[in-house]
């Protein structure tokens, strides 16, 4: 899990203070017993879930680039993540994995799960951090194509509007050879046991 920033005081107080007034607006009553502490608490925890804004992907990606002389195929599967839906600030989860062919670099694994946390932990929709894992990768490293794959379930979907609890979504983005190879696209896939 993405390690614990200090708080601001002054900004959960900030925060705080308007999670306080949402539960007026709700019909609860923000001094009784059970909620007095909730503000504070829901802010720190946004501050967190949040993290992601207040991190530079590219930096940390570029501070564990390495040589090699290998050129296959590097996968790292079903690393977890924990995201908010843009448009109802409601939790999305689920896993992706990243394959990339090196081209006389390769990366430490342990960025990858970062920078898959980096861009999750901001207010998000699937498809867009599929793409930014994708494109953040091929920037910060030398490789012949880069391909992620992002299995998410999204409380939106279960808990409102449409209610449906078993649907789950998948995306992809890829680009250099497994662009334009789709044998390496089925090579990625059968890797993931899919």
């Amino acid at each position: 899990m993405a390690r614990k920033e200090a708080h601001d005081e002054k900004l959960v107080a900030e925060i705080a203070s308007h999670y306080r007034e949402i539960l007026r607006l709700v019909g609860e009553d923000p001094e009784r017993e059970g909620l007095l502490k909730t503000p504070e608490r829901a802010a720190k925890a946004i501050i967190d879930i949040t993290a992601g804004y207040r991190q530079d992907p590219l930096a940390i990606a570029q501070k564990a680039v390495f040589e090699h002389a290998g050129s296959q195929i590097v996968i790292v599967k079903d690393i977890e993540f924990y995201s908010m839906c843009e448009h109802h600030i409601l939790p999305f989860f689920g896993r992706v994995s990243v394959g990339y062919i090196p081209k006389g670099k390769m990366i430490g694994l342990s960025k990858l799960a970062r920078i898959v946390d980096t861009f999750a932990r901001r207010l998000q929709v699937q498809e867009r951090l599929t793409a930014q894992v994708c494109r953040l990768l091929s920037e910060a490293l030398p490789n012949d194509g880069v391909i992620v794959t992002c299995d998410a379930e999204h409380l939106c979907m279960k808990m409102r509007g449409v209610e449906k609890q078993d649907a789950s979504t998948i995306t992809f983005d890829y680009n250099g050879k497994f662009a334009t190879d789709p044998g390496l696209r089925a090579e990625f896939m059968s890797m993931l046991g899919k």
